[in-house]
């Protein structure tokens, strides 16, 4: 879950890598560090905290136009000077950059250790650096092969060699990691956001494949040396895309950009004639798509929740058999894969580790694995067998907002398209269809007036916990808002079935335990209102969401309302207040919006 840049050319190096880490700042980071290559050696700067800190420390001159740099999250060894990268060798010849987890680096280590080598750090990366070093091949190249041969588990890694002061290999298992190819000059980053201000010209690696990069261009070979010939892509990322544009914050930028995110998810994919969706990227049939009896939809945090949004949906329209499940936990119980069932793996980068084995697990047993999917070229949307790209662009703050928001609209277009390839009459398709066109209007509706959710949280950030509640269609809602809420601000959530409180949660009701009641009018909203009768007569402080056309006036307690749209797609609209009321939960509270701590945007590791 670590950033990492680098640049050969005939430009100063550091400049270009300090511009670029603090592209990458968002993906989540606790130190920084650059080693720079030139004529007489290798400077390596590392510091603590964020890259200003690291720019602060920088000697005023570094000569140098070859280098990498670094933002790292902890995995091995606590947030200090000697556990950020770069890593060297004992002769500080090697430069190593790594993202991701050597899983036998214990076993390596102890035998360097044996040999006489002497760690620095208490890092699992440090070990990459020094197999190099030890190694006797001719080339950087030969010996960053033997290096990985080594290694086990996941890694993108960038070398420098201060004998070889042209070059940087670089090398890819399970981890991102891209090339930017410029004119008389490369880039290397893990994210495309390092690159947009330098160049429109990326290539993607695959898993096992390595590139070695000069000034003269690039080279792209597998392990036993063979050349893989790849091609420069467009970038497909816009620079603006990544500034504020006005706002005091990523995540409210990209609250205020769901109108716009979720009209371009839904634009070219409508058919008014027949009723149903047009999503030419699933690459399946309509004979293969009806096949299917049951749909399992795989993804961790927010992309899991709005995935059982999505699982409601399937269910509701297809009538077919849908479920989620944590991407995380999937692949450690050995799932049964069956032929018969439609697998979709969901996720905003496209990169999130978990979600990206539990794939491979799927397709070594023989599944079809469709992909909901933001960044195009990412690993999980080049893994699968097909998908829907959502996009919601770029998104900067961990916390996600327009990402989920177009998660829920392409799971809602997928529903349409297997329910009408079954019994969903034209006419209910119709009526889903509807529904979307109208979804990016009512979304600028609920984000026109934001003092009924700054109210809200100015009661939530009283408390050190609060509940999330609502049944059937609300509780992924109200899982979201909790996760929004504790993910941001700190402030311990959970969330409840609304009808599970009275057996157990309710103990916890008190003064000082607000709730927050997901209350949509349907034929639940009655239960759902006495639920709220429940927690106000423990004292409990209670607000709610809700439609127009559900009477909380005998509740008198503060309510924020939301559009009616179809059932089926409520809860889409339903989610955006939880994300405001988050977002100014936290700033109430003085903390970084954009990057809360020990968390990361792309999480590329186990």
């Amino acid at each position: 879950m670590c950033g990492i840049v680098g640049y050969v050319g005939a430009q100063p190096a550091a400049p270009i890598l300090i511009d670029g880490l603090t592209r990458l700042e968002y993906r989540g980071y606790d130190s920084a560090g650059v080693a720079v290559v030139n004529g007489k050696g290798t400077t390596c700067v590392r510091t603590v905290g964020r890259v200003r800190e690291l720019e602060s420390a920088l000697p005023k001159r570094l000569a140098g136009s070859l280098g990498i740099g670094h933002t790292r999250w902890a995995t091995h060894g606590p947030a200090a000077e000697r556990n950020a990268h770069p890593h060297r060798s004992e002769d500080g010849r090697i430069a190593v950059v790594h993202n991701g987890i050597i899983d036998n680096a214990g076993a390596i280590r102890a035998q360097l250790e044996k040999e006489g080598v002497e760690f620095s750090s208490d890092t699992d990366s440090e070990v990459v650096a020094h197999l190099i070093a030890r190694s006797g091949a001719d080339t950087l190249e030969g010996a960053v092969l033997e290096a990985t041969d080594r290694i086990g588990g996941t890694y993108a890694l960038a070398i420098t060699d201060e004998s070889r002061p042209d070059r940087i290999v670089v090398a890819r298992n399970g981890s991102p990691v891209i090339l930017g190819v410029g004119e008389g000059e490369m880039f290397v980053a893990s994210d495309a956001s390092a690159l947009v201000r330098h160049t429109s010209s990326v290539v993607h690696l695959d898993d096992g494949e390595l590139a070695s990069v000069t000034t003269d261009g690039f080279r792209t070979f597998t392990k036993d040396g063979a050349d893989t010939g790849r091609t420069p892509e467009d970038i497909g990322v816009d620079a603006d895309d990544l500034d504020l544009g006005g706002h005091a914050h990523f995540m409210l930028k990209e609250i205020h950009e769901q109108p716009a995110a979720a009209a371009a998810v839904i634009a070219g994919r409508i058919d008014e004639r027949f009723g149903t969706t047009r999503l030419g990227g699933l690459n399946l049939t309509p004979r293969e798509l009806r096949a299917f009896k049951r749909v399992k939809i795989l993804g961790c945090g927010s992309a899991y929740y709005v995935g059982q949004m999505g699982a409601q949906m399937i269910e509701d329209l297809a009538r077919i058999p849908a479920d989620a499940e944590a991407a995380s936990e999937f692949r450690y119980r050995n799932p049964i894969i069956e032929a018969d069932t439609l697998y979709i793996a969901v996720s905003q980068s496209g990169e999130t580790a978990d979600t990206a084995f539990a794939v491979q697990e799927v397709q070594r047993k023989g599944g079809y694995v469709l992909g909901v999917v933001n960044v195009v070229g990412s690993t999980i949307a080049r893994a699968v067998d097909g998908g829907v790209y959502i996009h919601a662009g770029p998104e900067v703050a961990v916390a996600s907002t327009k990402a989920l928001t177009n998660m829920g609209i392409a799971f809602a277009m997928l529903a349409v398209q297997l329910g009408r390839v079954r019994d969903l009459s034209v006419a209910d398709g119709k009526r889903i269809l509807a529904g979307l066109q109208a979804i990016p209007g009512q979304i600028a509706q609920v984000l026109a007036d934001a003092e009924p959710a700054k109210a809200i949280a100015a009661e939530l950030i009283k408390g050190d916990s609060a509940f999330y509640i609502g049944r059937t269609r609300g509780y992924p809602v109200a899982r979201e808002g909790a996760q929004k809420l504790k993910e941001i601000s700190y402030i311990h959530a959970e969330a409840y079935q609304a009808s599970e409180l009275k057996h157990g949660p309710l103990a916890l009701i008190d003064e000082q335990m607000p709730t927050v009641a997901i209350i949509p009018d349907d034929e639940l909203a009655d239960r759902n209102l006495a639920a709220g009768e429940q927690v106000l007569a423990r004292k409990g402080p209670l607000v709610v969401i809700a439609h127009p056309g559900v009477d909380v006036s005998a509740l008198k307690v503060p309510t924020i309302r939301v559009p009616k749209n179809e059932p089926e797609l409520d809860p889409i609209l339903l989610t955006i207040p939880t994300q405001v009321i988050a977002y100014y939960a936290a700033l109430a509270l003085g903390l970084d919006v954009d990057k809360p701590r020990n968390l990361a945007k792309s999480v590329t590791v186990e």
